[in-house]
């Protein structure tokens, strides 16, 4: 009995030998015409870049946030600009533009520094219940 008869006469053992023959014939026809039957690595797009800073807002910002006024806060560009890297852009011109814009368009509106809470409202006293007797 030759030696390919003997591996075949086992049902399975023929089938897997089947399959793995016409994949590899499939896999090499593939890079002998140039392509490829299995995909390469995606290459991510960043969809922002090269939007202006007002696009920028428009695009995502606005979700939250009605108007850039205010946002700001009475921060200084570069904790602004730290900030929006940490958790908002995709790379520093993004954040540095976006930084920049928040704090020309800044109106203030935000509490002075090391002030954790607002004013307090004065209460004036009410006047004493008359008791009838």
């Amino acid at each position: 009995m030759p030696f390919t008869a003997k591996f075949l006469a086992d049902a399975r053992l023929g089938r897997g030998l089947f399959v793995l023959a016409a994949f590899g014939l499939l896999l090499g026809a593939g890079f002998l015409v140039g392509g490829s039957l299995l995909p390469g690595p995606a290459l991510a797009q960043n969809i922002d870049q090269g939007k202006s800073a007002q696009q920028l807002f428009s695009g995502s910002c606005v979700t939250c946030h009605r108007s850039p006024n205010k946002l700001a806060r009475g921060r200084m560009t570069p904790t602004l600009f730290l900030f929006l890297q940490d958790h908002y852009t995709t790379s520093k011109t993004e954040a540095w533009q976006l930084s920049s814009y928040l704090a020309s368009v800044d109106t203030g509106g935000g509490r002075p520094r090391g002030d954790s809470q607002p004013p307090k409202k004065r209460r004036t006293p009410r006047p004493a219940a008359s008791v009838p007797n």
